[in-house]
């Protein structure tokens, strides 16, 4: 009997290559500021403004957390995760008695429309722009719903028809989904709301200080008091910066959020998560103007931490 051959090049079962973890954080990234042009833009203030909602931490609060109805600030604390619970408070439930959540959810697509036209121009219109939310909507059969909740609520909304809505919707989707695995990573970090803040702002890649603690509700004290907490974890040194055990739980921290995310890009395939990322980014580099808020950002990031 001929002894049974060792080549398998025939009989291995071939499957398509998955998507790296390292380019489905780095798209990630990339389509982040077609999502989070909606909380600069002037359209949206106008559109909430209409409806009666004129003050800006009440139009956030509410535009945001509006698909998950009329929450009261426990559970807006809890899914937004990085604020001072008494500035959600001052917001929330209260600005339910101003417009019902659904209201809100049409003024935030309407606003949505308004930017992206205005920003893409000819753009919002174009082949590259259905290409890729043809795309997003294919990586989003990905996301499951499971232990994120303002992703779930984001996702039991419809799907706009017009190309670019559709964009921006998969891309608010995708990105409600990994934020809400990065609050998992970051409990199971050990970090409370303001030392993920603390940490990330120490990262030099988010808001600066004194933004994180106006935009954020937290006082100097209480941003003093869990910076020394976290000196004496031997996470940031005595000027605040990162130390190298802080440097490398932040980076578990991103790591384990890329590996509760892949889902999505695990679906769209190696192919489709490249060519997303060839045709979104003109588009990105298109809405980073919305980000001209001085004072706002360390210098190597136009978009906004979630801590």
């Amino acid at each position: 009997m001929a002894a049974p051959s060792t080549d398998d090049s025939t009989s291995a079962p071939t499957t398509a290559p998955t998507t790296a973890p390292a380019d489905a954080a780095a798209l990630a990234q990339r389509l982040e500021p077609l999502h989070s042009m909606i909380y600069f833009v002037p359209e949206v203030g106008e559109e909430l403004a209409e409806l009666g909602i004129t003050r800006g931490a009440d139009q956030y609060f509410a535009q945001r957390a509006a698909p998950m109805g009329p929450v009261g600030p426990g559970v807006v604390t809890a899914t937004f995760f990085n604020f001072n619970p008494a500035r959600v408070a001052r917001s929330v439930p209260g600005v339910w008695s101003l417009a019902a959540p659904a209201d809100v959810v049409n003024a935030r697509l309407r606003a949505a429309d308004r930017a992206l036209r205005r920003l893409l121009g000819d753009a919002a219109s174009s082949a590259a722009v259905t290409r890729a939310s043809e795309l997003l909507r294919k990586a989003c059969e990905g996301a499951t719903p499971e232990d994120r909740p303002l992703y779930a609520a984001h996702a039991d909304l419809p799907w706009p028809e017009e190309p670019h809505l559709a964009l921006w919707h998969g891309v608010t989707l995708l990105r409600e989904h990994r934020g809400d695995a990065h609050l998992h990573a970051l409990v199971s970090a050990g970090l409370s709301g303001l030392e993920a803040l603390i940490t990330h702002v120490a990262t030099g890649r988010g808001f600066t200080v004194e933004f994180a603690q106006r935009n954020r509700g937290w006082s100097p004290e209480q941003w003093a008091d869990a910076s020394a907490g976290l000196a004496e974890r031997g996470l940031l040194d005595g000027d605040g910066a990162l130390t190298e055990a802080g440097t490398a739980l932040r980076a578990e921290v991103e790591d384990h959020t890329t590996r509760m995310s892949l889902g999505p890009w695990r679906h769209l395939g190696a192919e489709g998560t490249a060519e997303l990322a060839e045709t979104s980014r003109p588009l990105s580099k298109a809405v980073l103007p919305a980000f001209a808020v001085e004072g706002a950002f360390a210098p190597r990031s136009p978009r906004a931490g979630q801590g």
